[in-house]
């Protein structure tokens, strides 16, 4: 069990870190010209699709991570035996980077998103949480699309989706107390 773990965090890691990316590149002066939103301000029912906090800034610097990301992988893969050993349920070795590494992040930003979009319709604030939504939408939207190229077995997805969801109440919470974040979930 401990192997599917390992593997399940590190297979999924590209879409963790496309997950917080925006939460660094917001805080970053110069790419503040690029923190253009996502839903171009357009309204559904009076009310902001995605908010000001969906910004293609955002979006694009979580691909360019979750690709970065799933290279490095590739060739730790490639050159230390532990990595090989770690992944021997996919062949890292052949997966196609630049399009699983984007695949990563529209997953886990796009869940993000479309979770967005329900929470403004709600009425729930920006910044505000919804537990328990709020951790699970990269989740469940970077299993997706990556299915559509790597698929796991039910217990590696379980695995997954426990894992990175108590990841992401620990890492937000840490981010509430370095003051990334105004709540702490």
């Amino acid at each position: 069990m401990l192997k599917e773990l390992l593997f399940a965090i590190w297979f999924f890691l590209p879409a963790g870190i496309a997950n917080a990316t925006p939460v660094f590149t917001a805080k970053i002066k110069v790419l503040e010209k690029y923190s253009y939103p996502m839903d171009f301000y357009k309204t559904y029912g009076g009310i902001r699709v995605f908010g000001s906090h969906k910004t293609w800034r955002g979006f694009v610097s979580g691909v360019f991570m979750a690709t970065l990301t799933l290279g490095l992988q590739q060739l730790l893969v490639v050159h230390f035996g532990w990595a090989r050993t770690l992944t021997s349920q996919v062949d890292y070795v052949h997966l196609p980077t630049l399009v699983l590494g984007p695949l990563f992040a529209i997953g886990a930003l796009g869940g993000d998103a479309i979770e967005s979009f329900f929470k403004r319709q709600r009425k729930i604030a920006p910044g505000h949480g919804w537990f328990p939504f709020d951790q699970t939408d990269y989740i469940i939207g970077g299993a997706i699309t990556t299915s559509l190229l790597v698929q796991l077995s039910l217990r590696e997805y379980a695995l997954l989706i426990i894992f990175w969801f108590v990841a992401q109440l620990i890492t937000v919470y840490i981010g509430f107390l370095i003051g990334l974040r105004e709540r702490p979930i």
